[in-house]
């Protein structure tokens, strides 16, 4: 293999390994939230993602 083609194969294992390092540190910073820490939702939007749910899904004449 030429230098070149070595100098580019190390720069993109460093940006793939750099990139899953990054992540993993954002991850553990800054954890998902899970619903027990979201505040409540007011009655009209739960009221509206109810009938939505019970609704049937749009059909489409293609």
């Amino acid at each position: 293999m030429s230098p070149t083609a070595i100098i580019m194969m190390v720069i993109a294992l460093l940006i793939v390994w750099g990139g899953l390092v990054a992540a993993i540190v954002n991850i553990r910073l800054r954890p998902e939230v899970d619903g027990s820490q979201l505040p409540p939702e007011p009655e009209e939007l739960a009221a509206a993602d109810y009938e939505r749910g019970r609704s049937a899904p749009l059909q489409r004449d293609t």
